[in-house]
């Protein structure tokens, strides 16, 4: 791995002088509009143990098979109970090289209804999104083994089942759950507290839908941490923007050379793509003290990899940023990583995110495909897509971020890139392993992710991808 930590003690202290510019804290934008001071819950995460389950307390009626029994398989889980709201479930361990080998099903309750759903699959990923084993995730947290998150909606109810398989070469092994497991039940909280903006500012943030509100623009508040966040994205946009316009393609070029201070190779500057549209970690209310402090870069961008969160497709398109919310909470505070992991998200909409801190237009270095993160970067399409086919226009936003982003890079997303193994479960570790600038998780672990569906949307998004290059 050759990444390097980044000092946020330079960035941080720039947005904080150009704090008062932008913006003023709710108090004193509330008493400016003569109003109360806004309030909204920041997001929480209850952590419950897994029991286990008796013969009788272990069924999973309408499920062949999924009984436990004195002497079989273990089985563990939580009857069904009242608890806070919450919208998005996974089950965590203590041993993150340990591997659940089972079912994880749940079953949730609408909040402030009587309704229960049916029961849900948990998807077991097994650590394939994750940090390489030698990354600075590694050594700052402790990090966790995980199911796949899934979103549920608001639920305010919840029961769980965890029972391990059987069969297979080592069935002793297969038939013990991993130590330690705990249901997580995230709530993504609101945005940040808003302040008003005075409209006198002409490079006041944008709103996140895009549209002028004049004088009442309201924007969230940046707190320090989000100011170091911010900072990391100019001057591709003003300190606290909520997203960063899109650009044609001669616009996205001279924005390169700028941010370069023209050291954008000449190779790299005919094939940048228009920029698209991106929200910011401000914009969908990124809780910027949940993170460590700091950026981790790698080298370059050689490679994309596309993903699907396996989170479910129940979501509305409003609901993305609190999604994003939720993932990102899992991701930090339930599996112990830095922060969000993927570099980017994409709605079914086709909205594109700002995932990890430290610049959109940077390398910087996420933990979404283990083995090989470095000089990669990863997009995460916000949905379950094995059996389901990605909407259009999520496909579409891959193709228009890899044509500018790999752009940025001098990469042809046609092309193909060799990348060394940082160690995984399909290359051992420095292994070099050539593979297409635009791949899928699955071609650098053995895993089903992206969806079988997204996957075979690949070849086309490289061709498109290549002719919004200008290649």
């Amino acid at each position: 791995m050759r990444g390097f930590l980044a000092s946020s003690i330079g960035v941080a202290t720039a947005a904080a002088l150009a704090l008062p510019l932008a913006l003023s804290t709710p108090a004193l934008a509330a008493a400016s509009e003569g109003a109360a001071a806004p309030v909204t819950p920041a997001g929480s995460t209850q952590s419950l143990p897994l029991a286990p389950l008796g013969p009788s307390g272990g069924r999973i009626p309408g499920v062949p098979g999924m009984s436990a029994s004195p002497g079989g398989p273990e089985a563990r889980g939580l009857a069904a109970r009242d608890v806070k709201t919450f919208s998005l479930v996974g089950v965590v361990w203590d041993d993150a090289a340990t591997r659940l080998v089972g079912r994880v099903q749940v079953r949730t309750r609408a909040a402030g209804t009587a309704t229960w759903s049916g029961w849900q699959d948990v998807e077991t990923h097994n650590g394939e999104h994750a940090a390489d084993p030698d990354a600075v995730e590694r050594g700052s947290r402790r990090v966790r083994g995980s199911t796949a998150p899934l979103w549920v909606g608001a639920s305010d109810g919840i029961e769980v089942r965890v029972h391990a398989e059987t069969g297979g070469e080592d069935t002793r092994a297969a038939s013990r759950l991993p130590s330690g497991l705990r249901i997580e039940l995230v709530d993504p909280g609101a945005a940040e507290p808003v302040a008003v903006l005075d409209g006198k500012n002409a490079g006041r943030p944008a709103s996140p839908a895009g549209d002028d509100k004049g004088d009442a623009a309201l924007v969230p508040e940046m707190t320090m941490e989000g100011a170091e966040s911010s900072a990391a994205n100019v001057p591709h946009a003003t300190l606290g923007a909520l997203e960063i316009g899109a650009l044609n393609k001669a616009d996205s070029t001279a924005d390169a050379v700028l941010a370069s201070d023209g050291a954008l190779s000449a190779a790299a500057r005919p094939f940048i793509g228009p920029r698209p549209r991106i929200v910011t970690r401000r914009g969908w209310g990124a809780d910027e003290s949940l993170r460590e402090t700091g950026f981790v870069y790698t080298n370059t961008v050689k490679a994309a990899f596309v993903h699907h969160t396996a989170s479910g497709n129940n979501y509305a398109c409003k609901d993305a940023p609190a999604v994003l919310r939720s993932l990102y909470r899992y991701h930090v505070v339930s599996e112990g990583w830095r922060d969000i992991g993927y570099n980017f998200a994409v709605d079914r909409c086709g909205t594109v995110y700002e995932g990890r801190a430290g610049g959109v237009a940077k390398p910087v270095l996420g933990a979404h495909t283990m083995g090989f993160n470095a000089d990669s970067m990863g997009i995460a399409v916000i949905g379950s897509f094995g059996g389901a086919a990605p909407p259009r226009a999520a496909v579409d936003a891959v193709a228009r971020l890899t044509a500018w982003k790999l752009g940025l890079f001098g990469a042809d997303p046609r092309a193909k890139t060799t990348l060394r193994s940082g160690g995984g479960n399909r290359f051992p570790k420095g292994t070099s392993v050539k593979m297409n600038v635009i791949s899928g998780h699955r071609d650098g672990f053995a895993t089903e992710c992206p969806g079988k569906q997204l996957y075979n949307q690949l070849p086309p998004t490289r061709t498109t991808s290549a002719k919004l290059q200008g290649r």
